[in-house]
């Protein structure tokens, strides 16, 4: 099931992308309603190879652009209802298997650490209050250098 942004949004896209595929496909077809069929004396002039690579190719680049604009503006819209409508938000997760993730959810003043399998997920602890993950990191352990490194191995 899509969600109604998403396919507004894809709605949009698709109304100027097909927009501009008819007016860039029917030239053709109102250059020649225009002209006169029976006039005698007129001849036509084929196209020549450069002019049809270019239409060709700026049909190509202007579909491309409108893809890409409708793939940024689904991504803007359903960031942004997301972000405002939910309470949840995902602090981490780590893969435990080729199926199997733990989950970290903040909901709330909540963290809830969540075991997920496909077709199961399980609560595995709830921590009550939110806290920050240490900045800092661990503490350092001491690294000997290499010269202590080569000298020990030297037997000095």
């Amino acid at each position: 099931m899509r969600s109604p942004k998403f396919s507004a949004a894809a709605c949009r896209a698709w109304r100027s992308v097909a927009t501009w595929a008819i007016a860039l496909g029917t030239g053709d077809f109102v250059a020649a309603a225009e002209s006169l069929p029976f006039a005698a004396g007129s001849a036509q002039t084929a196209p020549t190879p450069m002019a049809g690579t270019l239409r060709v190719t700026l049909a190509m680049v202007l579909v491309l652009g409108a893809l890409l604009a409708a793939a940024w503006l689904a991504r803007r819209v359903r960031g942004a209802g997301a972000a405002s409508s939910s309470g949840l938000t995902v602090l981490a997760q780590v893969s435990l298997g080729t199926r199997e993730r733990a989950v970290l959810l903040r909901v709330g003043a909540l963290q809830v650490l969540v075991g997920v399998a496909p077709g199961n997920v399980r609560t595995l602890h709830v921590i009550d209050g939110i806290t920050e993950p240490d900045v800092a990191g661990p503490a350092e352990i001491a690294r000997p250098t290499f010269k202590s490194m080569l000298l020990k191995s030297l037997g000095k």
